[in-house]
Parts: structure tokens; sequence; C-alpha cells
């Protein structure tokens, strides 16, 4: 094997990255001016007076968010309007001028809190585009308001998971396009909440390259450095005609992280992909809108691809104008919550005995069935190529195998098979490529007392820290 397949195979995420690609699957809620003008991007003119969310319960999104079996929630505190919903001192186009509470109300603060309450995890969502501030296209004043804003946020409402950047950019009444100083942006995040993921426009986790929630077959967490700046270099190519900015992958590429890809890469990083859609067509709430929720099939479809195949899943909720989720939201919210729940509540494999055709010494084949995602199996280094067999001591019906490697060693599986064995021979279940984080197998059901994993390609060693066999019957 070649020195780049090596090192590749020793990348690294960060304990924040862990911790992100741990919470699996975590909501997005679009709120702002539009969702009582009905449009998706304010023109940041409108009436603060037009905010008045009567009825708005930040519980009641918090458990509709619990009941599909997320784990955190990012707010949109300001979109590209620029109305803020919280009281910002440095403008006037927030929640302290509109009829909410007569102008005492916070909505980013009723939203930490009820997170914290229902034991789920806090990010928030800021646009660096401002259509309604006056110094946006100035670049230095916009900058040093901007990091304001941030500071407020970052200070006033306790932990945050996640710090959400989208790379819009139009001009500013100077008919400027402002030029967003990222790395004053990070240095603050990682000053004030150095836990937060900074994503998509930042350096901890990338977009998936659409908003249809649409998944790749192999989703690479090591991929090449210039990925990091994908998004927010599409917006400062705008600007200047710099060399330096030209870019050989794009987000939206089917392949960012094979052995072709990477072999001639300088520099390679741990960027894991985030899946993001919207549980309508839009992302703010239209009561259009109200009977296209998507199906519960059309969700678990994504939630395989993303949460199934080494991706986190954003999915976005909007509030209606009374400020809660709609009903027609919150029922098929508690629907999917409902089938994740009965399909893997039980794992299967916990009392299994497993062979594997090689171990290294600390690292048995027992690990991956223990319960313990720090401990993993692996054989010795440079082999590529591994068969484990599990026996689960009695014959059960499956269909869901569960994999996981123990990325916090890197991401190495590249190509596995599945087998069954019917009593006289095995048969093939399922053939897959990457594992990573996880990759949940989903198969027609069998009834067996024996599987088998077959890695046939890897890089470097595969690792192995769980093994979950499940039963949605």
């Amino acid at each position: 094997m070649n020195n780049r397949i090596s090192s590749a195979a020793q990348v690294m995420p960060s304990d924040r990255q862990l911790s992100l690609q741990a919470m699996e699957f975590y909501a997005f809620v679009h709120f702002t001016v539009n969702t009582y003008t009905d449009q998706e991007w304010g023109m940041g003119n409108e009436d603060p007076s037009i905010f008045n969310p009567a009825e708005f319960d930040a519980n009641q999104w918090v458990e509709a968010c619990k009941a599909a079996g997320m784990r955190g929630l990012i707010l949109t505190c300001k979109h590209h309007d620029g109305f803020c919903l919280w009281p910002s001192t440095y403008t006037e186009h927030s929640v302290k001028n509109s009829p909410w509470k007569n102008g005492e109300g916070d909505i980013v603060r009723e939203v930490a809190e009820a997170c914290r309450k229902g034991g789920i995890q806090f990010g928030i969502y800021l646009s660096p585009w401002d259509r309604h501030e006056q110094t946006y296209g100035d670049s230095p004043m916009y900058n040093t308001y901007f990091t304001n804003q941030l500071r407020e946020l970052f200070t006033n409402y306790g932990d945050i998971f996640c710090v959400w950047f989208d790379g819009a950019c139009g001009e500013g009444p100077n008919g400027k396009r402002q030029v967003y100083d990222w790395d004053s942006y990070y240095a603050i995040i990682r000053e004030l909440q150095p836990n937060a993921v900074i994503s998509v426009c930042g350096p901890d986790i990338r977009w998936c390259g659409n908003e249809a929630g649409h998944c790749r077959e192999s989703e690479w967490s090591v991929v090449p450095a210039t990925l990091r700046d994908n998004e927010r270099i599409q917006e400062k190519s705008q600007q200047v005609d710099d060399g330096e900015f030209a870019r050989r992958y794009s987000s939206e590429d089917a392949d960012l992280g094979s052995r072709a890809v990477i072999q001639h890469e300088r520099e390679l990083v741990w960027y894991p992909a985030e899946v993001n859609t919207s549980i309508r067509p839009g992302w703010f709430y239209h009561a259009a809108e109200d009977d296209k929720v998507k199906s519960l099939d059309e969700l678990l479809h994504v939630y395989y691809g993303s949460v199934g195949g080494n991706a986190t899943f954003l999915l976005n909720i909007p509030p209606d104008r009374r400020g809660l989720f709609h009903e027609n939201d919150v029922v098929r919210l508690k629907e999917l919550g409902d089938v994740i729940r009965s399909t893997f509540t039980d794992n299967l494999s916990l009392d299994a005995s497993v062979q594997a055709s090689e171990s290294m010494d600390v690292h048995g084949a027992s690990s991956i069935v223990d319960g313990n995602e720090d401990t993993f199996w692996c054989p010795h280094e440079g082999t590529e190529q591994a068969t484990i067999d599990i026996d689960l001591h009695r014959e059960v019906t499956i269909d869901h195998v569960v994999l996981q490697e123990h990325i916090r060693s890197g991401q190495r599986i590249e190509r596995f098979d599945l087998s069954y064995y019917d009593g006289k021979n095995w048969k093939p279940l399922y053939q897959g490529t990457v594992v990573g984080y996880k990759r949940i197998c989903r198969f027609d059901a069998v009834s067996s007392r024996h599987i088998r994993l077959t890695i046939t390609e890897s890089r470097w060693c595969p690792t192995l820290s769980s093994f979950g066999v499940y039963s949605s019957q």
C-alpha cells in the first residue's frame, strides 16, 4: 500500500467533530419576518410590527423534535433579511421593535432554554448576508457589526453546539459586495464557544452539496483540504479574480474521497458531511404547503441515506404564524421517531459470539458486540481484508445490520459484504462501500443464527467498534 493511502487512513476527527457525528439527527428551524410575508428570502425592508407569534411555544418545538429522535435544534437567529430574533443592541431591526410581548421578548433565549430543559442541544444560524444593515458592503464596518452580534449570541445564551453559516452574498446599499472576514468570525467562535462546530462555511462540517436530501453511496469523511474553502470561495470568487481560489472539487461531486481522488492530494482533512432538507417544499412556513409535508417514506429514505450513510441529518421544520410547528409536521415527526425507535431499540447481537479471521491482541473481535463505542476490533497493521462471523446463539428474523467504525482512529473500510447462513449455505445479504461513523444496512427479512461480514477493501487496516443486528418486524 502506498504512503498516501496509509496517511489517509490516519486522518482523524477533532473531539467537536466526533460529538457532532454522534448527534446524528437534529433540527433546523427557519423563522423570521418571512413567515408573515409568505416569502423565502426577505428584502430587509419589512416592518418589525408584522412579527407577532402570539402562541409561540419553544417547548412545543423541542418536544416535537424529541419525538422524532432529534438531539439538537439550530435556529435561524438572523436570516438574509437582517431581522434579529433577539433584542440585539446593534440594530433596531429586531424583536425589540415588534408587538410580540410588547417588544420585551427574546425568541433565541426561549428556544435555548427550552432546549436545555428538554435535554437537547442548541445551535445558531446567523446569515452573513444582511439585506437590512446599511453598513453591509462596507466590509470593515459590517464585519465589526457581524462580529459584535456573534459575541452577543455566544455570551448570552449558554452552550452552543453548532454555528451554521451559509455563503449567500448579495450587494449592499452601496452596490458593493461584502468581503466576509471568515477568520475573525472563526476566532470569536473558538474563543467563546470552543466546543461548537462551524458548519458549511466553516472548517468542521461540510454541506452535502444539495438541499433535497440526496445522499452519496460512498460518503467519505476524509477529503481534500481544498473542500474546506469550497462554499466561502464561491462567495469570494464573485469579488476578486484570484487563481489561488481555483478548486478541483465541488460539494456537488459524486466522489470526494476515493483512492482515485485522494491519490495526488497534498493535504487531506477530516470534514464530514451534513445532509440538509426541509420537511416541506419551502424553508419558511407557507400555509399553501400544509398538505405538502414530506411522507414518512420520504423522510426515512433521507434518514437511511444520511445517518445510515456516514453523514448527519439536518431536517428543517418551519414554525407557522402562531409560533408553533403545524399539526401536520408534528404528526409526521412522531411517526418518523416511532419507526426509528421501534427498529433500533433492541440490538439482537449484544450476547453474540464473534470470530474474526485476524485480531490485534488488545482489539479482539468481541469488542464489536460489547455495547462500548470506545472499544473496537482491528486486525494487524497492513491487513486490509478480513472476515468476521457472528453467532447469535439462536435463529432470529432480521432486516437491519448497523456497522460502526472506530472513527477516532480514522475511516478505513472501503468495501464490504454481508452474508447469512441458511442452514446449508452462505447466502448474500448486502453489499456496501464505506462505513465510517455509521452504515445502516437494510435488506429483506431473513431468518438465521449466523451472519458474516467480509471486508474486501480497506485502508491500512480496518476497525469496527459496533456490529448491531435489528428487526423492524
